[in-house]
């Protein structure tokens, strides 16, 4: 006889990141089962899906109007499936309108909860610090910076490591030579390589990858004495002809443009720059060293309300925030233009002193996310309040 769990996501990281712990639950206890929301990843973990998860995965207070119906209908499912096949623990990741909601459904219920990577409460409504608190039994966070801010606020949690650190090696990736190899890329060694990141969501890749389009070719256009070659890695769940409206079908003749859909982070190492929309890949990035512009752009009133929300946080990317000063330079909202675009990339490129500087800073963000072992000390901690 197995034992349930139910495990919820409505983000492409928190799916990743949600599979590594399945398994690392499962490696310590076999006969768990697991149902709940995610990706494709939670699925190949074993999860059984109970409600599509792209369908919640929603940037922004305006955006989650349009998903209202998705999102209650997802929220009655689960409900449903406490009541009928009592969970011995709700694990929930980030996600926190719609995980609190479930988390006080499932306190009523007496079902345990532990909330594996927590909302980014220290950015805007941190009042949310103490309800929480309230309605989980642990608290699993993995921002180095976050176990000060909880205890602050009289909230215990315990740091485990970024879940990045398990996925994400220098080691791990092809050097630069061999895969250039592999995708059949002829690269002189003057050619500078720079990676297009615009997001995995549809909202930010129509956003942000037309302007990164245009200035790639403000590079080519003025940066005449470099050669330039783009790589524009494409996820599983972004289709081609999603790329092609935001501007490849424009792009892909008139620059040296290649779209990978295999070995992302392969493709990552092999840029010597990248502009990359604000989110979990700036980390990644870090980690592998690779410097980085990184970009944000909501709808405009979502915008509007965010600053009245965020007053308390300097920076917007991960990356800066845990090294509390600007590592990498950020472009926010109308700041986000081809010109200033290329102008950063050629200065990340060409500007010895201001790379070196840079890749320094990565590497110090990088040791303050932890050892590896993340999924293994989060299971830990999750076995500590099932209800078994």
């Amino acid at each position: 006889m197995t034992v349930p769990l139910m495990i919820v996501t409505g983000e492409a990281s928190g799916d990743m990141h949600g599979a590594r712990l399945v398994e690392a639950m499962q490696a310590l206890q076999p006969d768990l089962s697991f149902s709940g929301i995610g990706g494709q990843e939670l699925a190949a973990a074993g999860v059984k899906m109970l409600f599509d998860a792209s369908k919640l995965a929603v940037v922004g207070i305006t955006e989650v109007m349009s998903h209202l119906g998705d999102i209650l209908a997802a929220r009655k499912i689960l409900i449903r499936r406490m009541q009928t096949e009592r969970p011995a623990l709700l694990i929930l990741i980030d996600y926190p309108d719609f995980n609190l909601l479930l988390a006080a459904q499932a306190k009523k219920m007496g079902i345990p909860v532990f909330y594996y990577i927590s909302p980014q409460v220290w950015a805007w409504r941190s009042g949310r610090v103490k309800k929480i608190g309230r309605l989980t039994d642990r608290i699993g966070v993995i921002l180095p910076f976050e176990k000060d801010f909880y205890a602050s606020r009289g909230v215990e949690v315990d740091f485990v490591g970024h879940p990045l650190k398990d996925t994400v090696s220098k080691e791990k990736v092809a050097c630069k030579e061999d895969f250039f190899r592999m995708h059949n890329l002829s690269v002189a060694p003057e050619t500078r390589v720079i990676g297009l990141l615009p997001g995995s969501r549809s909202k930010e890749i129509r956003s942000l990858l037309p302007d990164f389009f245009a200035a790639a070719q403000v590079l080519v256009e003025k940066e005449q004495d470099t050669k330039w070659l783009f790589l524009l890695p494409r996820a599983a769940t972004v289709s081609e002809d999603l790329l092609l409206q935001s501007g490849l079908a424009n792009y892909q003749d008139r620059l040296d443009l290649h779209v990978l859909s295999k070995n992302r982070y392969d493709v990552m190492a092999a840029c010597d720059a990248v502009v990359a929309a604000s989110g979990t890949v700036t980390l990644e990035l870090a980690i592998l060293g690779v410097p980085t512009l990184t970009t944000y752009r909501v709808s405009p009133r979502t915008y509007q309300l965010g600053r009245l929300l965020i007053r308390r946080i300097r920076y917007f990317s991960l990356v800066n925030l845990i090294a509390e000063q600007e590592v990498i330079p950020e472009l926010l909202q109308d700041a986000v233009q081809p010109d200033a675009i290329a102008k950063h990339l050629a200065n990340l490129v060409k500007n010895r002193v201001y790379r070196e500087k840079m890749i320094q800073g990565l590497t110090q963000v990088a040791e303050k996310l932890g050892p590896s072992g993340c999924a293994k000390r989060a299971a830990e901690l999750a076995f500590t309040c099932m209800n078994v």
